[in-house]
């Protein structure tokens, strides 16, 4: 079976606006959610059986009225609680799947972030289609701009050559099995250093794919990013 994860667990702690999480925010003249903005490139898509969300659990009840108001009944929508991070929400949302649907080792699931409002049909479809070939894959677009690390900060500790560095967006993608199976070897320390679940795949020597993103698949993080998507949906800049 295939799966969507909209991960939306996180409370907003560098843009809490009006005492709501981000993904809550009205965007564009329609004023619609953030989340529902994303949910609804989802429910286009109709190879999914099933489209889950991971959800703080104060604000469950919030996300269930949001989708009646905007008319989003479609029935394989199904909210589950979030967990403290990132791989955490995913993995409730996995627990959810099997106990819902079974264990399967053709379960797939395609992982977005619920702040990615701008994510295409085509990017979806085609982290779908690479499963076909893969245990994993993510979405990256290619980096523009010189990479620059500094480990302290203060000075350049390398310049990576450009045309080897991408930039990751999501959706990010991968068989359910083989996740579960790798995130339980991880130690805490691993636990705590990734950030999603493509970290997990290449921490263990896994071999990720890459789909083609997209500029425009921006993360709402700040208020600049907030500002920016708003006028993308025809919103005012200076709001």
């Amino acid at each position: 079976m295939i799966f969507a994860a909209v991960v939306a667990g996180g409370v907003g702690s560098r843009m809490n606006l009006f005492g709501m999480p981000k993904q809550f925010l009205p965007l564009g003249k329609s004023e619609k959610p953030i989340i529902i903005h994303t949910l609804e490139k989802f429910v286009f898509c109709k190879n999914f059986h099933y489209i889950y969300v991971g959800v703080h659990k104060e604000w469950i009840d919030y996300t269930e009225e949001l989708l009646k108001k905007h008319s989003l009944t479609d029935k394989r929508i199904i909210l589950v609680e979030g967990g403290k991070d990132r791989n955490l929400t995913i993995l409730n949302i996995i627990n959810a799947i099997e106990s819902n649907h079974g264990k399967s080792e053709e379960h797939i699931i395609v992982t977005h972030d619920a702040v990615r409002p701008f994510v295409t049909l085509r990017m979806i479809e085609e982290n779908i289609s690479a499963l076909d070939y893969c245990s994993a894959c993510d979405t990256v677009i290619p980096a523009v701009d010189t990479i620059i690390e500094s480990k302290e900060g203060n000075i350049i500790t390398s310049v990576p050559k450009r045309s080897s560095m991408y930039l990751g967006q999501t959706p990010q993608s991968f068989k359910i099995s083989q996740f579960k199976e790798l995130f339980s070897q991880l130690s805490d320390d691993e636990k705590s250093m990734l950030t999603d679940a493509c970290g997990v795949f290449t921490c263990k020597g896994k071999e990720v794919r890459l789909v083609r993103g997209d500029v425009f698949n921006m993360k709402i993080t700040t208020m600049s990013d907030y500002k920016i998507a708003g006028a993308l949906l025809g919103g005012d800049m200076s709001d």
